[in-house]
C-alpha cells in the first residue's frame, strides 16, 4: 500500500468539477493515437489563428499544467499552494524562439523571477531553460570544440553575459537559480557555463544549481568529478535530479547519426540510476543540496527513508523535492503535508506561445509507463469518495 494514495489530501485545491475535467483530459491523453491527432489539429489551428481555440486550450491542457498566463495571474496559484506547505517555481514556459530580441526578453523574465522571489518563502527557485538565452545550434559548435565565426562568437558572449548577469542577480538577493537540462548535444557547453557559475557563485552556499538527467549513462562519474573539483576549488553544488525527457530523440538521432546510445538501457537501469544519485547525495550533503524532480514514488519514499535513517528533519534545507504542477499531486501533497520541502513547477505564459509545452506534457503523459492510469485512478477515487460524502 503506498503512502501517497491518500486523495483527499492530494486534491485539497481541486473543486469536483475540476477532478471531474481532469479525468477526462487525461482519459483522452492515455491513447497515443489519439494525442498524436489532437496535438496536431491543435498546432495546426493555434498557428494559423482559429477562432476559439486559445480559449478551449486554457480552459483545459493550460488550466491542468500552467499556472496562468502571466507571473501575477499565477500568483493565486502560489498563494493557494502555499498554504499547503508547498512552494511554486516559476518556469516561463516559452519554448523555441530562436530570435535574440526573445533570448533578452526571457533574460529579463528571469530577473523578474528572481526579485519575485527575493525574501519569499512560497517562491524556493527560480529556474530558467538554457535555449532561452540562446540557440540549440551554438551550445552544440560549442559543444564539438568548432572554431566559431565572429559573429558567432559574438552571440556566445551574450548568452554567456545573460548567465553572468541572473546568476549575479541571484547571489546578491540570495535566491537559489536552478538551469534546466536540454539534449545531450548541447549539454556539455552548458554544465561547462554552470560549473563556471558555481565555482564564482556557490563559494559561501549553493546558490547556482545544475540539472542532472539520470535516463543518461555516466551521470555517476559526472558527479564525482564534480565533487572532486567542488572540494578542490572549494565551492558548494546544488542540483536538481530528473530522470529525463527526451529518450526517443535521443536514441534515433544516436543512431542515425552512428554513435552510442546515450540514454540508459530500460527502465530499471534508470531507476537504479536514479536511486543511486540520492545515495550519493546523502553521502555527501557536506557539500551538495539535491532537489529530486520525481513523479516515482518509490525513489520519493527512497529519499524520504534515507533522510530518517541519518535523522535529518523532513524541512532539511539541504533536500527538496519536486513534481509538475497538474500531475502527482498525491505525492507533493502528502510531502506538504509531513512538512517536507516540496515544490511544484509552475509554468506559465501567453496560451499561444505555451502550447509547444503543453503538447510535450500530453505526449509525456503518454509514453510514461503507468504515469496516465495512476492519475486516473487517484482522481476516480476522489470523485468517489466525495460522492460517498453527500
Amino acid at each position: 500500500m503506498s503512502i501517497f494514495n491518500d486523495t483527499q489530501i492530494a486534491f485539497a485545491d481541486k473543486s469536483t468539477s475540476q477532478l471531474e475535467k481532469a479525468k477526462w483530459m487525461f482519459t483522452m491523453i492515455q491513447y497515443p493515437s489519439l494525442t498524436n491527432i489532437g496535438i496536431d489539429a491543435l498546432n495546426f489551428t493555434i498557428k494559423n489563428n482559429f477562432p476559439f481555440v486559445e480559449g478551449i486550450v486554457k480552459s483545459t491542457l493550460f488550466e491542468q499544467f500552467c499556472g496562468g498566463v502571466s507571473r501575477e495571474e499565477s500568483s493565486k496559484v502560489v498563494t493557494q499552494m502555499f498554504k499547503h506547505h508547498i512552494g511554486s517555481i516559476f518556469d516561463y514556459a516559452i519554448e523555441g524562439k530562436e530570435e535574440e530580441k526573445m533570448f533578452d526578453h526571457t533574460c529579463e523574465e528571469i530577473k523578474q523571477n528572481i526579485k519575485f522571489a527575493e525574501g519569499n518563502p512560497a517562491i524556493p527557485f527560480v529556474v530558467f531553460k538554457p535555449t532561452g538565452f540562446g540557440r540549440l545550434d551554438l551550445y552544440a559548435e560549442v559543444q564539438k570544440g568548432k572554431e566559431l565565426t565572429t559573429s558567432e562568437k559574438t552571440e556566445w558572449e551574450k548568452i554567456r553575459k545573460r548567465y553572468e548577469e541572473v546568476c549575479q542577480m541571484a547571489y546578491d538577493r540570495n535566491v537559489i537559480l536552478m538551469i534546466d537540462a536540454e539534449e545531450t548535444w548541447m549539454q556539455s557547453s552548458v554544465d561547462d557555463l554552470v560549473n563556471e557559475m558555481m565555482e564564482k557563485f556557490n563559494k559561501e552556499k549553493a546558490i547556482v544549481w545544475n540539472t542532472i538527467q539520470m535516463y543518461r549513462t555516466g551521470r555517476i562519474e559526472y558527479l564525482e568529478a564534480d565533487l572532486k573539483r567542488a572540494q578542490e576549488k572549494n565551492y558548494f553544488l546544488g542540483y536538481k535530479f530528473v530522470r529525463g525527457a527526451y529518450m526517443e530523440k535521443e536514441r534515433a538521432r544516436a543512431q542515425e547519426m552512428g554513435y552510442p546510445d546515450p540514454i540508459q538501457p530500460n527502465k530499471q537501469a534508470t531507476d537504479d540510476n536514479y536511486d543511486a544519485a540520492i545515495e550519493f547525495v546523502m553521502k555527501n550533503l557536506d557539500k551538495i543540496s539535491a532537489f529530486f524532480g520525481t513523479h516515482n514514488e518509490k525513489s520519493t519514499e527512497l529519499a524520504m527513508d534515507k533522510m530518517n535513517a541519518k535523522d535529518l528533519a523532513n524541512d532539511d534545507h539541504r533536500i527538496h523535492f519536486g513534481q509538475l504542477y497538474g500531475m502527482s499531486d498525491n505525492i507533493t501533497y502528502y510531502l506538504g503535508n509531513q512538512k517536507y520541502n516540496a515544490s511544484k513547477y509552475l509554468p506559465y505564459g501567453p496560451v499561444k506561445d505555451v502550447v509547444p509545452y503543453l503538447t510535450r506534457r500530453a505526449q509525456e503523459n503518454t509514453s510514461v509507463a503507468g504515469q496516465t492510469g495512476r492519475e486516473l485512478g487517484l482522481l476516480k477515487k476522489e470523485i468517489e469518495r466525495r460522492k460517498n460524502l453527500r
